[in-house]
């Protein structure tokens, strides 16, 4: 698999281009944001590692920009920057995982191997969305698990609909409360922890598997166990 590196410490580049290529990973390096654009457009890549604070166009931007292309290679941002605050925005950007320097490789690669199985884990028609052994049949507004029909309000489709359009993918009660209900998010209300906990009891109560996940203090996803 190819891999993106944009990163402009030389030192870090260095070393885990050196450990990539060691596991059989080609990496291909960029050390400013526009150099990244470039190659991240023209180029066949498997993973994106990008640096947040970067020459020219930071990588918040870098990955909107990347999004806004249609591009939906798997991104891991790779930074000094770990606040709540930072992460959230590297996840409205469109990042898929975020990983705080100092870090030790092992986790780096096991961040990659989790990404990639990701990228590849959801099955879409124009009208089917599967993740594991829940099917959400958009065409029909059904939702079924290990073929028991589980029924929905229009809002609760909605919001397993983004769940499953997202699989992997840490998603911030902020956007979901702007993708689904449309409203600018307030911190003094409930409404998302609501619907998830109501999505979980009709999707996971009665199995053993769960696949709504909880990051805690980021937000929830939808995975394969």
């Amino acid at each position: 698999m190819r891999i993106l590196l944009v990163e402009d410490e030389p030192q870090v580049v260095e070393f885990l281009k050196k450990g990539l290529n060691e596991k059989g990973y080609e990496t291909e390096v960029a050390y400013d944001g526009h150099m990244g654009e470039r190659l991240a457009l023209k180029g066949d890549f498997g993973l994106i590692i990008l640096d947040v604070i970067l020459p020219n166009i930071n990588g918040y931007e870098l990955c909107k920009r990347i999004r806004e292309k249609g591009i939906q290679v798997p991104v891991l941002m790779l930074t000094a920057l770990g606040t709540t605050d930072d992460k959230v925005s590297g996840f409205d950007a469109g990042a898929d995982d975020y990983l705080v320097k100092p870090f030790e490789f092992a986790e780096l690669l096991a961040r990659i191997k989790a990404l990639t199985k990701r990228s590849s884990g959801l099955i879409q028609t124009s009208k089917v969305l599967i993740v594991a052994d829940l099917t959400l049949d958009l065409n029909k507004k059904s939702a079924t698990r290990r073929d028991k029909r589980i029924e929905l309000t229009g809002k609760e489709f909605e919001l397993l609909e983004f769940l499953m359009n997202n699989i992997g993918r840490v998603l911030s009660r902020v956007e979901i409360a702007e993708k689904v209900w449309d409203i600018t998010f307030d911190t003094g209300t409930n409404v998302v922890d609501v619907y998830i906990s109501i999505l979980r009891k009709k999707i996971d109560r009665d199995f053993e598997e769960k696949l709504i996940q909880t990051k805690f203090g980021l937000g929830y996803y939808i995975d394969e166990p």
